[in-house]
């Protein structure tokens, strides 16, 4: 689950429960899932889901909004709880939608809990999944009540060939590669590849310089893009994050440089 807030340490950890508690309901319940696909959804048209279902995030990422706002985004794993407000009332229901589309596994609610209160384990993971949840809500609640924050870090998929960045466009944001590889090409030429869990584009929002490259995904990448405010802030208060971008920067000096002996090697 990503906040549209900037939150402490203590929403990771509750967080990473809320996704083993989801896991350990589901095989406790033993119920297969239903496919469901959410298609492209523009800003206006999310909608309300069954409150007669439960859902879990299988691949993608969905958006909650509530009067309009984003309050919080559900990623693959996390269990969408419909809302009990329904829809009714647009003034006071929570509504769902996914900016580049997503798949989910769809359980009917009655049956589901039937399920759940026949095993008295079922039912301790179902009361722990919902104190968590409870937690959840609750620091994005009081985040969201003490300031307005940037966007949440927004999730997009690249098809084969797809650009992610384009050289000498401004650079708003900071990407990190979820999954899948794409290559970096400077001046149309090939210099580089970024594969699964690597930051990019990092360097040009720091500097605030244009792109100097463009990065084209090699095959299907799931990209999470995060404004560059945000990613000032977060590596001011997270050393792991520095670790990780300097290594990530080291790695393309490294193939850079390879790329480099290998064009010299072709020309003599």
């Amino acid at each position: 689950m990503l906040a549209n807030a900037e939150l402490a340490q203590d929403f990771t950890i509750l967080n990473q429960q809320y996704r083993k508690l989801t896991n350990a309901l589901l095989d406790a319940v033993g119920m297969p899932g239903m496919p469901f696909a959410v298609d492209v959804t523009e800003q206006g048209n999310f909608r309300g889901f069954d409150g007669n279902q439960f859902y879990v995030v299988d691949s993608g990422a969905i958006t909650a909004r509530y009067q309009g706002k984003a309050v919080y985004t559900l990623e693959e794993g996390d269990i969408l709880l419909p809302d009990i407000a329904g829809t009714a009332d647009r003034e006071i229901a929570v509504f769902y939608g996914s900016e580049a589309g997503a798949g989910l596994r769809v359980y009917p609610a009655l049956e589901f809990m039937q399920r759940v209160f026949s095993d008295p384990e079922a039912i301790k993971l179902w009361t722990r999944l919902l104190v968590t949840y409870c937690g959840l809500m609750l620091r994005i609640t009081a985040a969201n009540t003490l300031e307005d924050t940037p966007t949440t870090p927004g999730f997009e998929i690249y098809e084969p060939g797809d650009i992610i960045i384009r050289q000498g466009d401004r650079a708003d944001f900071v990407f990190n590669m979820s999954s899948g590889v794409a290559e970096v090409l400077v001046d149309d030429i090939t210099v580089g590849r970024i594969g699964e869990d690597e930051i990019f584009g990092a360097m040009a929002a720091l500097t605030h310089a244009d792109r100097s490259a463009t990065v084209r995904a090699k095959t299907t990448c799931s990209v999470v893009k995060v404004p560059k405010e945000q990613f000032t802030e977060l590596i001011k208060n997270n050393p792991a994050t520095i670790h990780s971008l300097l290594i990530d920067m080291a790695n393309s000096i490294v193939n850079l440089n390879e790329q480099l002996v290998g064009l010299r090697g072709s020309n003599e």
